[in-house]
């Protein structure tokens, strides 16, 4: 079973949920997990007025993801900072160029998810996952989210991300924060439910 984690990182925020994800889904026996990340659409010299140009080092010796990985993978996770409670113009973009998967059918029936980055607790995490969902729906695909047996996104003891829509992290207005123990556990929870469900599926 080939679990696919496609994700947009600006600042290595999504990349460490990402990385996370992937190693939930590896703790089940048979699954296979591919990561990869969309194309980037802004130039390096903004990328460099963002500050992001050594993150970028590293995060661009990722793959790029090509349509037809989707259409191959039994099991899709994606992961997207968001832009004014919604995904971001890469993801966007990005998801624009699957209609022909779409008149095919190439999606249906496969399970996905989604999680997110903010930069403020009240960011749009909620709004960004549901939204993004919306497009899974009309691949026809089956919609995983973080189900509340992950205690983790329970409790108010802490400042944290994470809803039973997905997992997700708080990044800090200049990136600055980190993704907490309890985020990087639900991306793992999630990574490891949405693998399990496709095993399910293709058994």
């Amino acid at each position: 079973m080939q679990l696919l984690i496609v994700y947009y990182s600006l600042y290595g925020h999504v990349a460490a949920m990402a990385e996370a994800a992937a190693e939930g889904a590896r703790q089940l026996e048979g699954v296979e997990v591919v990561s990869r990340r969309v194309p980037e659409t802004l130039p390096p010299e903004v990328i460099a007025k963002m500050g992001a140009s050594e993150a970028q080092k590293t995060l661009s010796q990722v793959p790029v993801c090509t349509v037809e990985e989707l259409a191959g993978a039994d099991a899709i996770l994606f992961g997207t900072p968001t832009r004014f409670g919604n995904m971001c113009g890469q993801m966007r973009q990005f998801l624009d160029s699957t209609g022909q998967l779409w008149v095919q059918g190439a999606l249906i029936g496969k399970p996905g998810g989604v999680f997110v980055s903010t930069a403020t607790q009240h960011g749009g995490q909620e709004s960004t996952i549901l939204s993004f969902q919306i497009s899974l729906l009309h691949h026809g695909m089956v919609v995983v989210g973080l189900p509340y047996s992950f205690q983790g996104q329970m409790g108010v003891e802490e400042v944290k991300g994470g809803s039973p829509y997905g997992a997700s992290t708080i990044a800090g207005h200049q990136g600055e924060r980190r993704p907490s123990a309890v985020e990087l556990e639900a991306a793992r929870f999630q990574g490891r439910h949405l693998a399990g469900i496709g095993k399910r599926l293709k058994g």
